[in-house]
């Protein structure tokens, strides 16, 4: 009898737990749609699914099978196949080698280094080796350094990395002897006095690089340089251009990195320049070749483990780590010289046999994701990492290389607030008009979910749309808990602005411009908690701006800072009367005109919204054009799209003052007149018209500012002509 209860009671147990789960995935459904349903993702391409590690049931999904572009989330399949076919314990190696035993006072004829695609080699570690050199017994180098990069083709760029062209770090090339994620930090530190020259020192300084130009101490209201990196003529050195002003008030240095081109002897030169430092003579030369069957080893050095290479893979979106990866996967499972195309066949292989999904139904063409190469589905992206969960002792490798919500990576500043936070790990995608986010999350209730998200083609900022995708991630995390995932949607509901009084936004432009010039990464949780809690948009565009001078690296930052930016009145009209009060530059103006610098479309959107604003008012219509003038200079591509995607009144201020602040920077040669003619050179029909309009109006507002007409009291102004369709692009 006592058993017949029992029984009966577990089968009551079961159904009430039964229905209680049921109760959870159906609360769980309608929160996601509602997210869906309210916000860009609803007209969008989405491809998204969502599913049980625990019962392997599909909790929700939608178009699921629909092949997009992932961005990122590629990364997820380069980190896999590493892992299985590498091992968690390899290593990469780079070999240092003399053309004999050394000589007893520590003479060698030739120092080679043959490198092995080490994605981790860094200024520190190379200097630590250049100490087990000298411990080694090497005094002297009476001949060259030679380079062997044999072990990677001499492609520098895998595919997808062609379809924009510049200067900018995360676009760093390939190769078997690398260094920094070969790149070049440029620093820029004010004088004491305005007008003065300002100091630029590189990291890594070497003979490798020369540096041309000047930059100038400037006032408070003077912040705009650029820096540009490319190979020299003589296709042996890296030349770094750098021009403008930077603040005399700014603390400590701006520092930007810059891709290199030539990957081995920037190594060279960098390793010569470090043996010099420790007395080492090198009286030869640095150049390529190949190591001799004949050399004799002298040092190795050894890279950490796959496992944690990942984590700087993943962790930080690293583009030049993936690639290295790709390449090593070549040579290590099809032979050298590892190729990108080899790598690509090795991981495929990795995912037909060991992941189940056929050649031919995705697309895979480099292994970092950038641009438009890739395409994947939300449901092969949960395939993959369901597999990686359940194999053992590759799991815990693959998982601890994600990023943790509200606690690192590129996930650091995501899902603030949330049940998700160290609940959820998860590998980001950012591309224009793409977005993207996968992983592994452990919900309230205990439940263990896999998910997959990918938008594309969505209308608006991608910053909106990251909200969107976190409040989706963030309801399943809720799953389970007293409040339920409902609230994940609750939080996309804004709060109202409440307007202070410009005394007050004086004060805070003051407080917070001080925590700016800082430019103290400890100040970034203070400052984002200040920033949630504000109610005046304009102090909330103030605090976004301190947060990004605080650490401009953080893609969350410049997220907030995006977000903010408004040419509204009650932004940027209140913002621009304090600040010419306090006789200052508009706050966000410099930062937003470093980001439209670096070819970032929604900043360059804002700025033309601002040119709009500012176009009656002198002080800032001058600053804009010359914030204008500096992207036709670094981003000249991505101007002539914002150009071409931007509202008439946008488009025809902004070539005004575009022609004004390139006349005032003496710009005849910009690279902007080279990006208009390869635009009309463009498959796109409607590019190649809209190129040809912006040339020729572009053109003649020159001719106008070059030849301003006279004022009744004989002063020169620029002229400000009404628009015509017949010198304004249209589009």
């Amino acid at each position: 009898m006592t058993s017949v209860v029992f029984l009966a009671w577990c089968s009551v147990s079961l159904a009430v737990t039964g229905a209680a789960k049921a109760n959870e995935r159906e609360a769980l459904k309608k929160a996601l749609m509602q997210v869906i349903d309210r916000s860009a993702l609803k007209t969008a391409r989405l491809s998204v699914q969502m599913q049980s590690l625990d019962d392997s049931s599909v909790v929700f999904a939608q178009n699921a099978d629909e092949l997009l572009n992932p961005a990122s989330n590629v990364k997820l399949f380069t980190a896999a196949a590493a892992l299985a076919r590498l091992g968690t314990d390899y290593r990469f190696d780079t070999d240092f080698l003399t053309d004999a035993d050394l000589r007893n006072d520590g003479k060698a004829k030739v120092l080679y280094v043959r490198g092995k695609g080490d994605p981790t080699m860094n200024t520190d570690k190379l200097y630590g080796i250049v100490s087990e050199l000298l411990h080694a017994g090497l005094k002297e180098v009476v001949g060259d350094i030679v380079l062997d990069e044999s072990w990677f083709d001499l492609e520098r760029e895998a595919p997808g990395f062609d379809q924009e062209s510049g200067d900018r770090s995360y676009l760093s090339p390939t190769g078997a002897l690398s260094l920094n994620w070969n790149a070049v930090g440029v620093y820029l530190r004010p004088s004491d006095s305005v007008g003065a020259p300002a100091a630029v020192e590189l990291e890594p300084a070497s003979d490798y690089f020369i540096v041309e130009g000047r930059v100038t101490t400037g006032t408070r209201m003077q912040r705009r340089f650029t820096v540009l990196s490319r190979l020299d003529k003589d296709r042996v050195h890296q030349r770094i251009e750098v021009h403008g002003f930077v603040p005399k008030e700014q603390r400590g240095a701006w520092s930007v990195w810059k891709k290199i081109d030539q990957p081995a002897l920037y190594f060279g030169a960098t390793l010569k320049a470090l043996l010099a430092q420790r007395g080492v003579k090198v009286r030869g030369r640095v150049k390529l070749g190949a190591v001799p069957t004949t050399a004799r080893p002298l040092y190795v050095a050894q890279s950490e483990t796959l496992d944690i290479v990942l984590k700087k893979l993943n962790k930080h979106s690293s583009n030049f780590v993936a690639e290295q990866l790709i390449k090593t996967l070549g040579a290590e499972v099809k032979g050298a010289p590892g190729t990108t195309a080899k790598g690509i066949a090795a991981a495929e292989e990795f995912l037909e046999k060991e992941v189940g999904l056929a050649r031919g139904s995705y697309i895979m063409r480099n292994g970092s994701g950038l641009n438009d190469t890739n395409r994947f589905s939300a449901a092969q992206t949960n395939r993959l990492l369901r597999v990686m969960w359940e194999r053992f002792p590759l799991a815990p490798e693959y998982l601890s290389a994600l990023g943790i919500a509200g606690k690192d990576g590129t996930v650091k500043y995501r899902f603030e607030g949330s049940d998700a936070v160290g609940r959820l790990r998860a590998k980001t995608g950012t591309l224009e008009n793409v977005s993207a986010l996968s992983g592994y999350v452990q919900a309230v209730g205990g439940e263990r979910f896999i998910f997959s998200i990918m938008v594309n083609d969505f209308p608006g900022r991608a910053s909106t749309v990251v909200q969107h995708i976190d409040a989706l991630g963030a309801a399943v995390a809720a799953s389970g808990s007293a409040s339920g995932p409902g609230t994940a949607v609750a939080s996309l509901s804004a709060a109202p602005s409440v307007l202070g009084p410009l005394a007050e936004l004086k004060a805070r432009i003051t407080t917070y411009g001080v925590v700016a010039q800082k430019a103290d990464k400890r100040n970034v949780a203070f400052l984002r908690t200040s920033w949630r809690s504000e109610k005046d948009p304009a102090v909330r565009l103030v605090v976004a701006d301190a947060l990004y001078a605080s650490d401009p690296q953080e893609g969350a930052n410049v997220r907030l800072l995006i977000d903010s930016l408004s040419a509204s009145d009650e932004v940027f009209g209140r913002l621009r009367k304090a600040a010419a009060e306090l006789n200052i530059e508009t706050p966000g103006l410099a930062a937003m005109a470093e980001l439209s610098s670096s070819g970032n479309a929604d900043a360059m959107t804002k700025l033309l919204e601002w040119a709009r604003a500012a176009s009656g008012e002198e002080t800032a219509r001058g600053l804009l054009a010359d914030a204008l003038a500096g992207v036709a200079k670094e981003a000249p591509k991505e101007l002539i799209e914002a150009l071409r995607a931007a509202g008439v009144p946008e488009r025809e201020v902004s070539i005004e003052m575009l022609a004004e602040g390139m006349v005032r920077a003496a710009l005849p040669d910009a690279p902007l007149w080279a990006a208009l003619k390869d635009a009309q050179g463009a498959l796109d029909a409607g590019l190649v018209e809209f190129a040809r309009g912006l040339e020729v109006a572009l053109s003649q507002r020159i001719a106008e500012a070059k030849a301003p007409s006279m004022t009744d009291g004989g002063q020169p102004l620029v002229p400000r002509p009404s628009s015509s369709s017949a010198v304004t692009p249209g589009g």
